[in-house]
């Protein structure tokens, strides 16, 4: 168990820094000028904590991972991430249009990708939890 919250860490924090490209990626400048300045600096503004705390999630993995496992606090924070990432894993398939992936071949990778990594920390984080 313990390489499985080192290897969510190094994941968790990687997947928080990747949010640094998505303004740009996602064209944000172009694609949020319709919105009113509150929705366009709401969009900004949680991007950036949403990042932040998967990236401290991550970090609490890396470096507390013997706590998490082996303390009745650190099974209590792993079934509340378990909980986190199980919505996670279920917004992946209803919460976007199959229209965003389907027939595209980046997309459809990142598609399958995040359904498999939330999938792996549902897994990691419940069996942790409930042993």
């Amino acid at each position: 168990m313990q390489i499985h919250f080192k290897i969510i860490g190094i994941l968790l924090m990687a997947l928080a820094l990747i949010h640094v490209i998505f303004p740009r990626y996602f064209n944000w400048k172009k694609e949020l000028q319709a919105l009113s300045l509150i929705n366009r600096q709401m969009m900004t503004v949680h991007t950036i904590f949403i990042a932040l705390t998967v990236f401290l999630m991550g970090l609490l993995c890396f470096t507390s991972t013997s706590d998490l496992i082996e303390t009745k606090l650190g099974k209590t924070i792993s079934l509340g991430f378990g909980i986190f990432w199980g919505i996670r894993f279920f917004v992946q398939f209803f919460g976007y249009s199959a229209k965003l992936w389907k027939g595209k071949a980046f997309e459809t990778t990142v598609h399958i990708l995040a359904i498999s990594l939330w999938g792996y920390l549902v897994v990691v984080f419940f069996a942790n939890a409930v042993y």
